[in-house]
């Protein structure tokens, strides 16, 4: 009987081996956004092996969760979540994986949107088709690059209540890291200054955190609100202001329909600028700071052929 035991276990093993991704000696983290990955990286260091869910080139608030991720939770012992209505399936999975301690008050758990003071908050109903629910306010909050002292502050905590063992070497990471950040954010502000005074359009509401911070002029959108794409009619209204405001620069993410974004830019002869809002949607993101590097650069350079 107990080489059998034997037998099927190592059987077991070849069939499904290790979960993919995870090494077996770290603190092994669940995000939902490949953003929250990277600043779980930079402030985890060695002791961590951080998974994403959502792809960087999809839009998380319409992910539908695997079996897979299902699998990931219950081999974690630490949840990152964007919050603000953001990934709001990722309950169903929590609830699905039946893990206790990565469920909402858990010592696993952990809202990166915390202490985050949002943006465009209201009260909305939201009915089927009528697109995103954002009445816990915009939850982009992390293309503020300064919001990454209160994100990274959280996972601290959290790595910190499961690991005090090594929290000051995750103190020590994260106030590195926020001193890197620090310095390109002086590089990213300089950079900027010249577009403070251009109007922009953009496809998808995503920009008002990233604005605020660099003092940019988002005038419109082309959906008609979050997870609405436009109509004839919204797009010629579009096209008016821009005329009217001499708007040249038209941003879409990459994931996001080119159609109506060209059709604008063409009308206008505004230049159509691909901007990423997570690590890895573009060549040359492939971590937080290098997302800021390549959208300033993509900006900058933009606003320079006009």
């Amino acid at each position: 009987m107990r080489k059998f035991v034997v037998a099927l276990c190592l059987a077991f093993g070849l069939i499904f081996g290790p979960m993919p991704g995870w090494a077996q000696d770290r603190i092994r983290v669940v995000t939902t956004t490949t953003d929250l990955r990277s600043l779980t990286e930079a402030v985890g260091g060695e002791f961590v092996e951080a998974v994403s869910l959502v792809p960087a080139n999809f839009d998380a608030e319409e992910y539908q969760p695997k079996p897979q991720d299902v699998l990931r939770l219950k081999e974690a012992r630490l949840v990152v979540r964007v919050g603000l209505d953001y990934d709001l399936w990722f309950d169903r999975l929590l609830e699905a994986a039946r893990q206790r301690d990565l469920r909402r008050g858990g010592e696993g758990y952990v809202d990166a949107s915390f202490a985050i003071a949002p943006l465009e908050v209201r009260g909305v109903a939201v009915g089927p088709g009528d697109g995103h629910a954002h009445g816990s306010g915009n939850p982009h909050y992390w293309l503020d690059p300064k919001n990454a002292e209160f994100i990274t502050a959280n996972i601290l905590e959290g790595l910190a209540r499961i690991d005090p063992l090594h929290a000051k070497a995750y103190e020590s990471n994260r106030s590195a890291f926020l001193a890197r950040l620090s310095a390109k954010l002086t590089e990213w502000e300089a950079k900027l200054t010249q577009l403070r005074t251009t109007p922009v359009v953009a496809y998808h509401n995503s920009w008002p955190y990233f604005a605020r911070r660099f003092r940019l002029d988002f005038i419109d959108f082309l959906e008609i609100k979050p997870g609405v794409p436009s109509t004839p009619s919204h797009l010629a209204g579009i096209i008016e202001k821009m005329q009217a405001r001499n708007v040249r620069l038209v941003v879409r993410e990459p994931h996001e329909p080119e159609r109506d974004v060209a059709f604008v830019a063409a009308k206008t002869g505004a230049s159509v600028v691909v901007l990423a809002t997570s690590v890895g949607a573009l060549p040359g993101t492939g971590d937080y700071l290098a997302l800021f590097d390549t959208d300033v650069a993509a900006l900058v350079n933009a606003a320079g052929s006009r």
